[in-house]
């Protein structure tokens, strides 16, 4: 397929779905079966698409493949580019595979207004991987906050009781952080002349003065996107009131949109700045993995507790992709794509039940193994996921970061250790509630386990954790040379600038 615009095919193709999902007319069940089935084989053939890509993606190299370039809007040098790296071609993956689960997670949950929710996911897979791939700054721009509003809408329109608050909590937060980044941007192109992320990731030639306010601009976006402690208190309103799909493309992608950020445009772009605040970032880390794991200690809900394991693990993503070392920064990029998956499969756990009991409160539940084997097997290999089992993708991104955050300092490893200890205790902790013990609440003895639907949800996430977990090398070696040359690029920015300044100091020598 060499000359397709596979990647202009990959993000614009769930937007002709959501087009034609439009068009449907007629009664309102056949309406809904219909959009249905057009999203779900929309999303399908995108990720058949997607997957030429990964087969078509060269290891070894750091260059930008599948480039696309129009010109948009040439009074100002602003183009229409696209194509990925060994880093952004994972999220890309990862965006379209979670949508057909979601899409198939949906199937009998989502029951009004089934047409327009459709439309909403497969407008949000669009602006996802337009995101990922989008290499101007101003398309960047459109797709990062454009994923805002299908978002907005999938929370506010078919979420819980408390959709609306927590709708304008989620969107308020992370709108009032991506204005900032808007005028870092603005920023960048009056001092560089351009929006060609490429050429800034060159050099940008941005003044180390003036690379601590660009810094914290984005920091302030990518921190609520993250979400970094202090600002993560939107994710757990988010994740309790949004329904299950909602929960599992929040967690699976969205989360990442922060991470992604940093490793795209933070560390390359302001490597000066990025050294500055180093410190500053491990230590909202080390609170992120410890306050945030004790509090889902105390949960009583299984979604708030998920939701707070998030802010937790992606507490070691930040911590890593600051060691600028390359276990460090690999260990994040696959620590966020398990987490990606893992937590995606949680929230799918606990949607299977709310829809049978219609309650997420673990006091609710206790002795399902007895009446749902297989749903318990299948819970317990994504909670040992979680937990950091051997064997499990969650095991490699941990490790791979604690090892380099040891090599940058030992107290902040140890600490983000005690981490992966109280992450056991509460996942364990809900595990044993709510599968073991004797079956005695009267609503669970008829319960049903997994139907062939939710087997067919479960089955590919599982095969993705135990692959990420048994033969990581064939993740990293697609990230390896980007990561590579992302940490040598800001080694020579680093010596490049204390040499000036030596310079400045002792002219002439």
């Amino acid at each position: 397929m060499n000359g397709w615009p596979l990647l202009s095919l990959v993000t614009f193709l769930p937007l002709v779905g959501a087009a034609f999902i439009l068009t449907i007319r007629g009664e309102q069940a056949v309406v809904a079966r219909n959009a249905r089935y057009v999203a779900l084989w929309t999303s399908l053939i995108t990720f058949l698409l997607s997957l030429f890509v990964w087969f078509g993606f060269e290891r070894g190299t750091s260059e930008f493949q599948f480039v696309e370039e129009v010109t948009w809007i040439p009074a100002f040098g602003i183009t229409y580019r696209m194509g990925v790296d060994g880093i952004s071609m994972m999220f890309v993956l990862l965006a379209t595979i979670l949508t057909p689960i979601c899409i198939l997670a949906s199937w009998e949950s989502v029951k009004h207004r089934v047409k327009e929710y459709m439309v909403a996911f497969l407008a949000l897979e669009t602006l996802m991987v337009g995101m990922f791939c989008a290499l101007d700054f101003v398309p960047f721009y459109m797709f990062f906050e454009g994923v805002l509003i299908p978002m907005f809408l999938i929370i506010g329109i078919w979420g819980g009781d408390r959709r609306v608050y927590s709708a304008f909590k989620f969107f308020l937060y992370t709108l009032a952080g991506s204005v900032l980044m808007l005028l870092a941007i603005l920023a960048i192109y009056f001092q560089t002349g351009t929006t060609n992320i490429v050429v800034l990731l060159e050099g940008a030639g941005i003044p180390p003065s003036m690379q601590i306010w660009l810094w914290l601009a984005f920091f302030a976006s990518f921190a609520v996107k993250v979400p970094m402690w202090p600002v993560h208190t939107w994710l757990p309103d988010a994740h309790v009131e949004a329904p299950t799909a909602g929960s599992v493309i929040l967690a699976g992608v969205l989360l990442k949109m922060g991470g992604y950020g940093f490793l795209r445009f933070s560390l390359p772009m302001l490597p000066d700045a990025t050294a500055f605040f180093a410190p500053l970032v491990f230590a909202l880390s080390v609170v992120a993995v410890i306050y945030t794991s004790l509090v889902a200690l105390a949960q009583v809900d299984m979604k708030k507790l998920i939701a707070y394991s998030s802010v937790a693990h992606m507490g070691f993503v930040t911590a890593g992709i600051f060691t600028l070392t390359q276990q460090g920064l690999e260990g994040a990029i696959f620590q966020m794509l398990s987490h990606g998956v893992v937590a995606a499969a949680l929230f799918l756990v606990v949607g299977v039940l709310y829809d049978r009991v219609h309650s997420r409160l673990i006091e609710k539940y206790g002795g399902l193994v007895h009446r749902m084997p297989v749903y318990a097997l299948v819970f317990m290999i994504f909670m040992l996921a979680s937990v950091g089992l051997p064997g499990t993708s969650g095991f490699v991104g941990e490790f791979l970061v604690i090892v380099g955050v040891f090599q940058v300092n030992t107290w902040v490893a140890l600490l983000m250790a005690t981490g992966m200890v109280l992450g056991a205790a509460y996942m364990l902790y809900l595990y044993r509630r709510v599968i073991f013990g004797k079956l005695t609440k009267q609503h669970l003895m008829t319960i049903k386990d997994l139907n062939w639907r939710e087997k067919a949800i479960f089955a590919p996430l599982i095969v993705l954790v135990l692959w990420m977990g048994v033969y990581p090398v064939s993740f990293i070696d697609v990230m390896s040379a980007s990561v590579e040359n992302l940490i040598g690029n800001y080694e020579q920015a680093i010596a490049q600038s204390q040499a000036q300044s030596l310079a400045a100091l002792w002219p002439g020598r």
